[in-house]
């Protein structure tokens, strides 16, 4: 008898223990595909019983097909792994977002996630300089971007194209005792605003220009390839968007959900981030080759909230500094 009792309470066990561990989650990522790809096939294969559907395309693009769904009454994605916490924060305010109290944090800055655990970050992805080797001076400072030898040098992303680059401009411009004069100074100096990071990694390795503000892992990624260019973090600081995680509050499967959330938020999946060349969240994981000690790093503060209530008012104040 109690040999079939232990046996009905092994099968109850494993049938109930099955909804964690089963199901279909469909993803939607501003990730690059190859980093998009290798952080769903790491998680397949610690949760080989949830089989993961994903979409990817820029933030902005992502954002745009879900909220036609919403619209249509038929939502599709379970789960958000996009750039920043301004977007998050928008569908946390609409009421879009489930909010997972129980997910597991431990080694993660509290001013990395949201105080209502509805969105996680599970990176960071500074913003700093990048110089060709061929360029007249190293530079140490964002103040150096502004010297009479950096005159017609320059190139940033532009904020009104780029989400990781807005949240630049509002860091700094929050942050440097100078506000938006430094953008004024710059402007001034023949600095270039103009398409994403990509753009800019392509003009100073080329040397078009030779200096250029960018996120740290595609100049550092670019170095170990052979490029001609160096990255350095600015001894003021640093911005960073932090590639947040979040539940839809429409989810279909919220338990293969939280799987997800749950391993991009463990070691492991920080230790996949950090292979792919990013910072991870976790101050436990050590940071990938190429970039210096993490305390080294000083991450300048930023309020989410606030950008976003700006955004409109920020974006048109860049234009007309930038003369865009």
């Amino acid at each position: 008898m109690r040999k079939i009792i232990l046996a009905t309470m092994l099968l109850a066990f494993a049938i109930g223990g099955a909804s964690a561990a089963d199901g279909k989650l469909v993803l939607y990522t501003s990730q690059p595909n190859t980093d998009a790809q290798q952080t769903v096939d790491a998680f397949m294969a610690k949760n080989p019983g949830i089989k993961v559907e994903w979409v990817r395309d820029g933030t902005p693009k992502i954002l745009a097909k879900l909220r036609a769904e919403i619209e249509a009454g038929q939502p599709q994605a379970d789960v958000l792994l996009i750039a920043d916490v301004v977007t998050m924060e928008g569908l946390k305010k609409e009421g879009r977002l489930l909010s997972y109290p129980e997910a597991d944090v431990s080694g993660i800055d509290a001013a990395l996630y949201d105080k209502d655990k509805t969105y996680f970050s599970t990176k960071l992805i500074t913003t700093g300089i990048v110089y060709n080797t061929k360029a007249p001076f190293v530079p140490a400072s964002w103040e150096d971007l502004t010297k009479p030898e950096a005159k017609g040098l320059v190139a940033m992303p532009s904020p009104l194209t780029s989400g990781a680059a807005m949240i630049h401009t509002v860091t700094l411009t929050g942050n440097l005792p100078e506000g938006w004069d430094y953008y004024n100074a710059l402007a001034k100096n023949g600095a270039q605003a103009s398409g994403g990071n990509g753009d800019v990694l392509k003009a100073v390795s080329g040397g078009d220009k030779l200096f250029g503000m960018i996120v740290d892992y595609m100049p550092i990624r670019e170095k170990a390839k052979g490029a001609p260019v160096e990255f350095v973090f600015p001894r003021e600081g640093v911005s960073a968007v932090t590639e947040p995680v979040a539940i839809l509050s429409t989810a279909r499967d919220t338990e293969a959900a939280k799987a997800f959330v749950d391993f991009l938020l463990s070691k492991d999946g920080q230790e996949v981030a950090a292979k792919m060349g990013y910072i991870p969240a976790r101050a436990d994981v050590a940071l990938p080759a190429g970039y210096p000690d993490r305390s080294s790093i000083k991450v300048l503060g930023y309020d989410a909230a606030a950008a976003l209530a700006n955004d409109a008012a920020n974006k048109e104040k860049f234009g007309a500094v930038m003369s865009q």
